[in-house]
């Protein structure tokens, strides 16, 4: 180059080239795959006819309604049976799927009037779902909180994830036109089951059930919406929105997702921590007695002050003093206070113990069936009798129920005694006692100095509700008629305390209830 050259240059052309940026080849891949997927994976989404299926399945409509009732029908006794069939049956008929990612693709695209009608949908099908599911089980004699129900009573981070991934799934089945995935969809995140002991709890006024469901639900809801929202912008739908609001939209997502996850981190890590405390429990008490010994059972009551740990074991050395060097273990590894209680069983052999433990779990076992079976002879003296289960008296010694019945419009002793009957039909080896009110008693007809026939239903009823009930008698009618209903009482160790004499019309005698203190009187 010559000087004149040089010069004509001027002083840029003579400044070295800066070498290339270290984050050049990064930047430029991101750019290469920002504009495949621009031109390639974007090109071939149809967006209108998304939108168009979309805003389809998302609006409020008496099919939806109606599909939402009988999911929700469904979805409680699948709970209340513990039958994870039936509640896998629940969720496939469940239509709440359409509203929500409705609202996602809505809050997407910035069209305010779609947004407030698949929210209008969301809320009426929510409070469909709460009330039909708190009716099923409102007239459902089985109340008792399930391993279904308890299931969906404690969110944590884990059932945050699986509505984040499921929501991926059905956005990109929705937008890619492969719509099947839907159904893989709602059973992994469960819509229509944590709705459904949402019912159960405000209709058993069980609130710590209630408040878990529905934390469980609103986290699924939240994240399909907001996961669907993130998925369309990434698929290019057009925003009606500046990018001010986007950007607001953006933060406000972020915001939602992180208030979400910090109560569920907190509650999966309480869940992580309880179960390495009865990890640890279980280890030190197996290191403690040797392998000959075993372990059958460790419960361990986290509710309680001091946490209680209580475990059985067979063993052929009976080691004095062994719950509290646990105790004493336990609290210093885990860094609480913690109290073990330990219930020893001499076995000779490992083999011993072995057979010791499957027997402890055959007597187990048949404890909690005589449980579920306790509880629902509870429940059924109680639906029969018009009251609550807590005044229903059993001893379980004894086999014995006990119940004094409210009373029941329309209802003659006839009918409780037949309720009764039909209770102790299916409760094979207990004694149920059903106490009637002290209503009406029937007429006993006298024919050719007899019981009659037809009147030997009407005496039974009036034997069996005297023993129940333990008022004394007064009975009405001629001499000749007192006689022999007296006889017949008397021959099943019932004792008439006044007798009238007055005639009834239609031959035969007439009964009625006397006070404790009650002397002769007139008739009714």
């Amino acid at each position: 180059m010559t000087d004149n050259q040089a010069n004509a240059a001027g002083p840029e052309a003579l400044k070295p080239k800066s070498s290339s940026g270290l984050l050049d080849p990064v930047t430029g891949s991101i750019r290469l795959f920002r504009r495949w997927w621009r031109m390639v994976v974007r090109a071939d989404v149809e967006q209108q006819a998304v939108i168009d299926k979309v805003r389809e399945d998302s609006g409020f409509t008496p099919h939806f309604a109606f599909m939402t009732s009988m999911s929700a029908g469904i979805a409680i006794l699948g709970l209340l049976l513990s039958s994870p069939a039936v509640v896998i049956g629940a969720m496939l008929l469940s239509p709440l799927m359409g509203p929500i990612m409705g609202a996602g693709f809505a809050l997407a695209v910035g069209d305010s009037a779609w947004l407030r009608e698949s929210g209008k949908a969301i809320v009426l099908g929510s409070i469909i779902s709460i009330l039909f599911a708190g009716l099923v089980v409102t007239l459902s004699p089985l109340q008792t909180v399930t391993a279904e129900i308890a299931a969906r009573t404690r969110p944590n981070l884990f059932d945050l994830l699986v509505a984040l991934f499921s929501a991926l799934a059905g956005a990109y089945a929705m937008i890619r036109g492969r719509m099947g995935t839907i159904v893989g969809v709602a059973i992994a995140t469960a819509l229509m089951p944590p709705l459904a002991v949402v019912g159960f709890g405000l209709a058993t006024f069980n609130w710590a059930v209630f408040g878990g469901s529905l934390l469980l639900f609103f986290t699924n809801l939240m994240t399909i919406a907001l996961t669907a929202t993130a998925m369309a912008w990434l698929y290019g739908f057009r925003s009606y929105l500046s990018e001010r609001q986007s950007q607001f939209q953006i933060a406000a997502m972020v915001v939602v997702f992180i208030a979400l996850a910090i109560p569920l981190g907190l509650s999966l890590r309480q869940i992580a921590w309880e179960a390495n405390v009865s990890r640890s429990a279980n280890g030190y008490i197996k290191d403690q007695f040797g392998k000959r010994a075993s372990v059958s059972q460790i419960e361990i009551d986290f509710a309680a002050d001091p946490i209680t740990v209580n475990a059985t074991v067979f063993t052929p050395t009976i080691i004095a003093g062994a719950a509290e060097q646990s105790s004493r273990v336990l609290s210093r590894s885990l860094g609480r206070s913690i109290t073990v209680n330990v219930d020893q069983f001499k076995v000779e052999t490992g083999e011993d113990a072995r057979s010791a433990e499957l027997a402890a779990a055959k007597t187990q076992a048949q404890a909690r069936e005589a449980e579920i079976q306790v509880t629902r002879l509870r429940e059924n003296l109680a639906l029969i009798a018009g009251v609550s289960v807590d005044d229903v008296t059993l001893d379980s010694n004894k086999r014995r129920a006990v119940v004094v019945a409210k009373p029941l419009p329309g209802a003659t002793l006839a009918s409780y005694r037949a309720l009764e009957q039909r209770v102790a039909s299916a409760a094979k080896g207990w004694i149920i006692r059903l106490q009637p009110p002290a209503i009406a008693l029937p007429v006993v007809r006298i024919a050719n100095g007899a019981v009659d026939p037809a009147s030997g239903d009407n005496l039974d009823v009036i034997i069996w509700a005297s023993e129940r009930i333990g008022l004394p008698l007064g009975m009405s009618g001629t001499a000749p008629d007192r006689a022999v209903a007296r006889e017949a009482l008397m021959a099943r160790n019932i004792v008439v305390a006044e007798e009238f004499d007055r005639g009834i019309s239609d031959a035969g005698t007439r009964f009625r209830w006397l006070a404790p203190t009650d002397s002769a009187g007139p008739a009714q």
